[in-house]
C-alpha cells in the first residue's frame, strides 16, 4: 500500500496503519504525547512546518523548515512520515535527541527534546494597548474540532471590550481543519465575498462564501510567516484578497492541496489528497505561498538555535555553534565583534560579561550553566512581544487605519 501511495509523488498523501492513524486523530483533537511540532515530508526529509506554541518544541528553539534526521541516534532515513513521527513522539518525561539540519546552516547539529504532554488549545487573544488604542491580537495556533467556537468566544470578549483594531495571528499555524477555517472566514470576510474555491480532479469546484454582509467596524491586519500553512493561507488570502485588511510578514509555506481520510477495516487509514484550494481571485498557491502586503523579518536571533555545552564552547573554536552564539550574544545587547563562526577574543569578553552580570562564574567558556542561562534570556526576549517586529508592525497598520 505504501508503495502504490509514494508513485503519487505526493507528500501529503500517506498510508497510516492503525497506531499512526490513531495519532493523527490525536494530533486534532485535546492532547498527545510528543514534542509538539507540525511535520511534512519534504525531498525525502522530515520537515517542521511550525513548533506548537508553548511546547517543548518550540522552547527548544526548533523552528520552520528545520529538518529531522535521525532521532535518539537512528536515522528517519527511508521512514514514510508516520513511521518518522512514531520515532519522535513518545511518553512524557523522555527525551528525543534530534538530529537537525537547518536552512543557512552549513552544520547539521543536536537538540534534546523533553516530551511532555502536548494540550492542543489553539486560540489565545490579549489586548495591546498602543497610543491610547486597544488592539486585539488573537493567535490561531491550528485548526481543530472547537477552533472556531474558540476563536468566536475570543472575538466576542474582545469587542465587548471596546477594541479599536484587531490582529489575526496565524504564524506557525500549520493548518488542520477545512470546515473549522471556513467558520472562521464567516465570521471576517466581508461583503459575503468567497472563502475559498476547492476544485476536484475533474476541474469541478465547490465554492464556500462569507455571510457577512458588512466589514467589522475597525480594521483588521493578519500575521503571517513562512510556518503558517494551509488553513491558515485560505484565511489569509481570503482577507488580503477582500481587499479590505493588510497581511504582514512573510511569504507563507505554500501548500494548497486538501486531504481526505479513508478507514480501513483495520482502523488503518488512507490519507490522500483529493482536491487543491483556490484564493478567492483563483490563485493556486501551491509551493509559492501568499506574499505579504507588509514584509517584515524577525531579529537575526529570533532564528538561532539554543546554544548547547557539548562541546564546551571557548577562544579559539571556529564552528556553526560559536556562529549561533554569536547571532544570540549580539541579540542580547553583548556585542562579539562578529559573527562569523571564530570564537575571538572580542567573543570571549562578550561572553564574560554576559557571566558577570548573571552571577556565573567569569571565565570566558560557555559551559552548561553559562549556555542555560543564556537559552533562558533567549527565549525570555523572544518571548516579549515589544521585541516582535512583526507584531509591532501589525500595530502601526492598524494605527495608521485608524488615523485615515
Amino acid at each position: 500500500i505504501r508503495g502504490m501511495v509514494e508513485t503519487l509523488q505526493d507528500p501529503y498523501s500517506e498510508y497510516l496503519d492503525e497506531e499512526a492513524a490513531r495519532h493523527l486523530q490525536e494530533s486534532l483533537s485535546s492532547s498527545f504525547e510528543g514534542i509538539g511540532a507540525e511535520v511534512t515530508m519534504q525531498d525525502g526529509r522530515v520537515t517542521i512546518v511550525a513548533p506548537i506554541k508553548d511546547t517543548p518544541a518550540e522552547k527548544a528553539g526548533l523552528r520552520p523548515l528545520d529538518q529531522i534526521i535521525s532521532v535518539n541516534g537512528e536515522s528517519l532515513e527511508g521512514l514514510s512520515l508516520f513511521e518518522a513521527v512514531l520515532k519522535i513522539r513518545g511518553p512524557k518525561g523522555s527525551v528525543a535527541e534530534l538530529e537537525i539540519i537547518r536552512p543557512g546552516v552549513a552544520e547539521s547539529f543536536k537538540v534534546s527534546v523533553v516530551r511532555d504532554e502536548i494540550p492542543i488549545e489553539t486560540v489565545y487573544s490579549q489586548i495591546i494597548s498602543a497610543q491610547g488604542k486597544k488592539v486585539g491580537w488573537i493567535q490561531i495556533t491550528s485548526f481543530g474540532e472547537n477552533t472556531a467556537q474558540r476563536f468566536s468566544d475570543e472575538l466576542a470578549k474582545l469587542e465587548k471590550s471596546g477594541v479599536d483594531g484587531l490582529i489575526i495571528d496565524v504564524r506557525g499555524n500549520p493548518g488542520g481543519y477545512l470546515e473549522a477555517v471556513r467558520e472562521i472566514g464567516q465570521m471576517l470576510v466581508p461583503y459575503e465575498s468567497v472563502i475559498t474555491e476547492i476544485e476536484d480532479r475533474h476541474g469541478e469546484r465547490i465554492v464556500y462564501r462569507s455571510t457577512l454582509k458588512e466589514p467589522k467596524p475597525y480594521p483588521i491586519a493578519v500575521l503571517i510567516d513562512k510556518g503558517s500553512a494551509s488553513a491558515s493561507e485560505i484565511l489569509a488570502a481570503a482577507l488580503q484578497e477582500a481587499g479590505h485588511y493588510k497581511l504582514v510578514g512573510q511569504t507563507t509555506f505554500g501548500k494548497g492541496t486538501v486531504q481526505n481520510t479513508v478507514g480501513l477495516e483495520d482502523n488503518s487509514q488512507l490519507k490522500i489528497t483529493i482536491a487543491k484550494w483556490l484564493t478567492p481571485k483563483q490563485n493556486w498557491i501551491n509551493e509559492k505561498g501568499v506574499e505579504p502586503d507588509v514584509e517584515v523579518s524577525q531579529p537575526d536571533y529570533f532564528y538561532a538555535t539554543y546554544v548547547s555545552s557539548e562541546p564546551e564552547l571557548k577562544l579559539d573554536m571556529n564552528s556553526e555553534q560559536v556562529r549561533n552564539l554569536q547571532v544570540i550574544l549580539k541579540g542580547l545587547g553583548y556585542d562579539p565583534g562578529r559573527e562569523d563562526g571564530y570564537f575571538s577574543k572580542e567573543t570571549e569578553q562578550a561572553v564574560k560579561s554576559f557571566q558577570a552580570d548573571h552571577n556565573l562564574e567569569v571565565t570566558g567558556v560557555v559551559n552548561q550553566s553559562t549556555a542555560e542561562a543564556i537559552n533562558e534570556e533567549l527565549l525570555s526576549k523572544v518571548r516579549d512581544p515589544r521585541n516582535d517586529r512583526q507584531l509591532q508592525k501589525a500595530v502601526e497598520v492598524i494605527l495608521e487605519e485608524l488615523d485615515d
